[in-house]
């Protein structure tokens, strides 16, 4: 990100910083700004309520206190994609969305690009089955589960002996799974004591299956087997044991529809509490003050949030047990180690210069640097970044530098030059000519 340069987004109406990370090579669509100054009408929320309602929040001055555009900022569905924001006093559920804790999460191996091309067609044969054919075979309990909710990965820790080495658990190693928590944002757990509205998912004491736990989901969600063609830090490539013309996996995903249901339930809650004798925003765009006023609301959040992000945390190592159990049933034994999993849609309480601040990245990755990996496996070269490209170009792999003008973010994907809408307008006969130079999974029609 520092290497990129920021300018200062010209159609500032207000008085906070608003920062662009792009240089001359990076185009980003008009609509993408259209949007941006709807999602920025929020300042004139909060002047309203607070000329109107002034208890509705705790502090003098709340306010966005800064915004930072990544580089590949494009046009999302009320939020622009590529937004990070700092707010105080107040959280935006609308700047995370409804795929709480979407992100990124990425494997090495020791597999050659050779072994994996001559047993693609039996491996195929069976990614199918585990992915889109009832495959799976992810037995739970309720105890499990609610682990997951309440603790995330360090709750699947604490209850893996539940499910007996059933299915896809005799592929869950607790020794090396217990050392990648520290490979994790916030070691795959946010924990709380609560369960949002999730008791019919949750079940009862028998161990049982359900549709969502190792979904990958729909529209952009993918996983990825990938090939290592170029190193540019050799060192940082060694210690993260990124070998040239080795495999990788790469794989996104999110909450699905359990963050889906926290989504969607919030914009309800904030629509109840907004004042009743105020108009409601014409963006659409509603706030939840950080108020005892409103605590029992700001806690039911917090709570709903955790067990979204649980979820996502927890759906993603799933996502890569599946994949293991293919190649280590189709092709043998390999290694498979977790690089890195990280988060792009989430909002962190954090302190930042000394102050109390909420931290949104709606499609941005953290990127932290050396001092604030400290303690952790990459105190020396930052946190591990994970940019995919589009379908069929090359994903990147980088260490953060803990910008703190970029609020310690960076890009989480190559951007769009298209629409989805206008994307499917391109003509048949490219798509076949890009189709047939890869090959893909999904499901059989």
């Amino acid at each position: 990100m520092s290497k990129l340069n920021y300018q200062f987004y010209d159609k500032n109406k207000h008085d906070f910083k608003i920062s662009i990370f792009k240089n001359e090579d990076v185009i980003v669509d008009k609509n993408a700004f259209d949007e941006l100054d709807s999602l920025l009408k929020v300042s004139e929320t909060i002047d309203l309520i607070k000329n109107k309602e002034p208890d509705f929040f705790d502090i003098e001055k709340p306010e966005i206190s800064e915004v930072v555009l990544t580089p590949d900022f494009h046009k999302g569905s009320g939020i622009p994609i590529g937004t990070v924001l700092l707010t105080k006093g107040f959280i935006i559920p609308q700047a995370v969305g409804n795929d709480v804790n979407c992100g990124m999460r990425f494997y090495t191996t020791d597999l050659s690009e050779e072994k994996v091309k001559n047993n693609f067609s039996k491996l195929e044969k069976k990614l199918r089955h585990i992915f889109f054919e009832g495959g799976r075979d992810i037995p739970m309990c309720k105890s499990q589960r609610e682990a997951i909710f309440r603790n995330g990965l360090t709750g699947i820790h604490e209850t893996y002996k539940n499910s007996k080495e059933k299915g896809i658990w005799k592929y869950y190693d607790p020794i090396e799974q217990e050392k990648e928590l520290f490979n994790v944002n916030n070691l795959g757990s946010i924990r709380t004591e609560d369960i949002f509205g999730l008791d019919d998912f949750i079940g009862n004491n028998n161990l049982t299956y359900d549709n969502q736990t190792g979904s990958i989901g729909g529209g952009n969600h993918f996983v990825e087997v990938q090939k290592v063609c170029e190193i540019f830090d050799s060192k940082t490539a060694y210690a993260w044991g990124l070998k040239k013309d080795k495999i990788v996996v790469m794989l996104h995903t999110g909450s699905v529809s359990i963050g889906h249901l926290t989504g969607s339930h919030f914009k309800d809650i904030m629509k109840e509490i907004y004042p009743k004798h105020l108009s409601h925003p014409e963006n659409g765009i509603y706030l939840l003050p950080d108020s005892e006023k409103y605590r029992e609301q700001w806690d039911l959040f917090w709570s709903s949030l955790a067990n979204s992000a649980n979820f996502a945390f927890a759906n993603r190592l799933f996502l890569g047990l599946m994949l293991k159990k293919a190649i280590t049933e189709e092709i043998g034994e390999s290694e498979f180690k977790l690089l890195y999993d990280a988060s792009h849609n989430m909002v962190w309480n954090q302190n930042i210069d000394d102050e109390k601040a909420y931290l949104h990245r709606k499609g941005a990755c953290p990127a932290k640097g050396m001092e604030q990996m400290k303690g952790t496996d990459f105190e020396y070269y930052g946190e591990p970044v994970i940019i995919p490209g589009s379908m069929g170009s090359s994903s990147y792999i980088l260490a953060g530098l803990g910008n703190r003008d970029s609020l310690f973010s960076a890009s989480h994907g190559a951007g769009r030059m298209l629409s989805r809408g206008d994307a499917l307008k391109c003509s048949d006969d490219e798509f076949k000519e890009f189709i047939d130079n890869f090959k893909i999974v999904t499901v059989r029609k």
